[in-house]
């Protein structure tokens, strides 16, 4: 794919105010004292995703407080994000290895070490406390936002209400590792714990945060820790007729020789199966059926990794 590259648009917030009050450096929260949801917005999670940042600092200098349950809003990947450099905005995605490839057992209570999973580690048992997660991430391409919604139930039926984006995906992850989003009961259809994965847009465009912003917000207006006035509020604008797409592969980089056949940028509807996308390797890379949509292809063609996942519009 061509070396596209980005006006970076957005300006980098000094998180150091919100060092915390919980003992987890950078992550800060506000219980009500009244029954109610823990929620918990989660930010940085890649460094130089930088929207997720923007948002929950404007709900810090907002003040937001619950009127109900616990609100927690956190900083993940701090030590990537301390190196953000515009001048390569993408080398700070993460210091050793992708934080959100680790969210299981097997690999928290592994032998490996690596600053993305000591952070992971110190995150746990706040990740697995929260009732709501929203996990505000943003992308490579300049591609539509999507909520990654996962296979539950439960989570299609959260962004239904959420509103935003337009394009809701249903996806079960990568072959690299589980997302924190993916996490314990957030995957279990008999739990009523639920978690959202926002992909805002491009990573340095304005609009990517201004999205960021609106769906926080309309995320805290359907979780029920915000005065019933100000959710009625926030949630008049209408919501934007969603679609939903049912990922059926994920295509996983074998080989150190991976090409896809065009400059695909994500949500491309390829009408024909069997149309030829990619090589890797040897390997062709085919449409398994027609109106293919392409989600999320990526420029981090690293084997192991996903390149791309094929879906289908729902209906």
């Amino acid at each position: 794919m061509p070396d596209e590259r980005y006006r970076i648009e957005l300006e980098p917030p000094d998180i150091a105010p919100y060092a915390g009050n919980t003992g987890i450096p950078y992550v800060t929260s506000v219980d009500s004292g009244r029954p109610g949801p823990h929620v918990l917005l989660n930010a940085l999670t890649h460094g130089n995703e930088l929207c997720g940042a923007i948002a929950l600092d404007r709900l810090f200098r907002d003040r937001v407080r619950p009127v109900a349950g616990k609100l927690t809003l956190s900083f993940a990947n701090v030590a990537a994000y301390r190196r953000f450099d515009p001048a390569d905005p993408n080398a700070s995605r993460f210091v050793d290895e992708d934080f959100n490839r680790l969210w299981d057992d097997a690999t928290l209570d592994g032998p490996r070490r690596s600053a993305e999973l000591q952070r992971a580690r110190a995150l746990r048992p706040l990740v697995a406390s929260a009732d709501l997660l929203l996990d505000l991430h943003s992308m490579q391409q300049a591609t539509a936002p999507l909520m990654l919604a996962g296979l539950t139930d439960k989570s299609l039926r959260l962004a239904r209400r959420v509103g935003v984006p337009a394009i809701i995906v249903r996806d079960a992850g990568h072959a690299a590792g589980p997302r924190m989003r993916d996490y314990g009961a957030f995957a279990d259809p008999a739990s009523p714990k639920t978690a959202l994965l926002v992909e805002c847009g491009q990573h340095w465009e304005a609009r990517t945060a201004a999205m960021a912003i609106d769906t926080m917000r309309r995320f805290l207006a359907v979780s029920g820790v915000l005065p019933p006035a100000e959710a009625a509020r926030l949630l008049a604008a209408p919501a934007l007729p969603q679609r939903v797409v049912s990922v059926t592969d994920a295509i996983t980089i074998a080989s150190d020789r991976f090409e896809f056949t065009a400059a695909y940028r994500g949500l491309e509807v390829i009408p024909r199966a069997g149309t030829l996308i990619a090589r890797d390797g040897d390997r062709e890379v085919r449409t398994p059926y027609d109106e293919c949509v392409l989600i999320m292809p990526s420029r981090r063609l690293v084997r192991g990794q996903t390149a791309v996942r094929l879906g289908r519009f729902a209906g």
